[in-house]
């Protein structure tokens, strides 16, 4: 099962990644100025990741990666696959792991704090 990392970009701005169980990122918010408003697309998400469209793209360098778009907003962008079967792959793991995805919020933690 994968899960939704909240994190405080610079300018105090947050977004949250979705990676795999693996820890790898799948996708990436939008970037937003309000946490609760970070939350709140995390839970649409999650609720309504079976029917989400999954809008296909192919980069100028050939890879392929897709938009999570919900009620036509666009909440997320995905990583780059090789192949458009790995694309397939991906957009078939949202629909079965993201509505279970558990949230790890990281905003408030100094995870790399010197120790005394």
């Amino acid at each position: 099962m994968g899960a939704f990392v909240i994190s405080k970009k610079d300018e105090d701005h947050y977004k949250f990644v979705y990676t795999s169980r693996k820890g790898k990122i799948v996708f990436t918010s939008m970037t937003y100025e309000l946490k609760m408003d970070c939350e709140s697309d995390i839970e649409i998400i999650r609720e309504k990741a079976e029917t989400a469209l999954c809008l296909k793209f192919k980069a100028s360098s050939g890879k392929f990666f897709y938009k999570l778009i919900i009620d036509s907003k666009i909440y997320a962008v995905s990583r780059k696959f090789n192949t458009e079967l790995r694309l397939a792959k991906g957009i078939a793991e949202v629909a079965l792991y993201v509505p279970k995805a558990e949230v790890l919020d990281f905003t408030g933690a100094d995870i790399f704090a010197d120790l005394p």
